[in-house]
């Protein structure tokens, strides 16, 4: 089964490639773009273990010249400082601004290589190469490149978008059940946000919790319907000036969280996890979606095994400050993405301090 989505941009467009065994085929997918000689291979070194070699050779047979760069995996390491290791192998190993740089890894590598590509000699080539759940399904797709503040998730960044995306499902047999559980909260999150049929193809499958409890065919269901769903948004909003910031529905209240714990307690996409029930309540508690509407989306969460409570002993008036750092905030309001139905939400800057304390203290463990 293979599958290949476009992102239909003005500047540059792309495809996204879902093909069982496309690692082995990376650089015959990267010859035709004309990406110059020289790749840089951005991994981490779990990752690297697994796959590192099979993309390098991949590479070399079809005539790129591959130097390497490890780096820490673990959204406490996405910095500046990480960064400068890619930009010292640049250097070093004379990236040219016709290079490119090739991402293998999850979510976190992604984010960092993409920055050190949009910004070595003012933007080189980039690739990704996903390997987790979450980097293929959403991570990987639109262009949002970046590191963490100190202050707050992803405040320093770039759009800029890969010249190909390569999945390859495979690849998933060796990532832990943790993160596989990771990558399906966003896979539940576009259920919500725009395709009621996937919500319900979840809702029906007997076990989520594990990839060895995911059929093939489901599995490729679940990553050809993200990516459709992303890249349908991004093409028609490819900066987050309107319709985008329907993708960071969970993600207001799941960065405050991540970000207050050191991103040492919840990953990514248990934070999310946590970060949809608060909004499914507060849109409750607003009106503009049915109590039974929210308990079907927090029993899909609970069966896929992601939590729905608040981390033990977090203090709920710092959450709520915490809110203020984050991007979507438009004029000192923050802006929420609430559901209006299975398949459909809206963004509002209506959910009060009062309303947002109430639904948090409601999810403390």
């Amino acid at each position: 089964m293979k599958s290949i989505i476009r992102v239909e941009l003005p500047q540059q467009s792309y495809e996204v490639a879902i093909t069982p065994g496309g690692l082995g085929q990376l650089g015959h997918w990267m010859q035709p773009l004309k990406l110059g000689q020289k790749v840089l291979l951005v991994s981490n070194p779990m990752i690297f273990k697994h796959y590192g070699q099979q993309a390098i050779d991949s590479l070399t047979a079809s005539g790129f010249d591959v130097v390497t760069v490890m780096l820490t995996a673990g959204e406490r390491y996405k910095t500046l400082a990480s960064i400068q290791k890619v930009y010292d192998a640049a250097l070093e190993n004379h990236i040219e601004r016709s290079s490119t740089i090739v991402a293998l890894g999850g979510g976190v590598i992604g984010d960092m290589a993409g920055f050190a590509a949009a910004t070595w000699l003012r933007g080189i080539h980039f690739v990704q190469v996903p390997t987790s759940l979450l980097a293929m399904v959403d991570a990987s797709i639109g262009g949002k490149t970046g590191v963490n503040h100190p202050q707050g998730k992803n405040l320093i960044g770039a759009f800029y978008q890969p010249r190909l995306v390569m999945i390859d499902p495979q690849v998933l047999q060796t990532l832990p059940p943790r993160e596989f559980r990771a990558g399906m909260a966003e896979v539940i999150k576009y259920g919500v946000i725009w395709d009621a049929a996937l919500f319900e193809q979840l809702e029906a499958a007997k076990r989520l919790d594990q990839q060895r409890y995911v059929s093939e065919e489901l599995l490729q269901t679940i990553l050809s319907a993200s990516c459709e769903a992303k890249a349908h948004v991004v093409s028609q909003d490819e900066k987050e000036a309107g319709l985008r910031a329907i993708l960071n529905y969970g993600h207001t209240i799941g960065h405050a969280v991540e970000s207050l714990t050191g991103y040492k307690v919840v990953n990514h996409g248990e934070a999310v996890a946590i970060g949809m029930v608060a909004a499914g309540q507060i849109a409750v508690a607003l009106e503009l979606w049915d109590q039974d509407s929210a308990d079907r989306q927090n029993a899909l969460i609970q069966k896929t095994g992601l939590p729905t409570r608040l981390p033990a002993g977090m203090d709920l008036e710092a959450i709520v400050a915490a809110l203020q750092s984050d991007k979507k905030v438009k004029d000192g309001r923050v802006r929420f993405v609430l559901p209006e139905a299975i398949g459909a939400v809206t963004v509002t800057d209506q959910p009060t301090a009062e309303v947002i304390l109430r639904v948090l203290e409601s999810m403390q463990s």
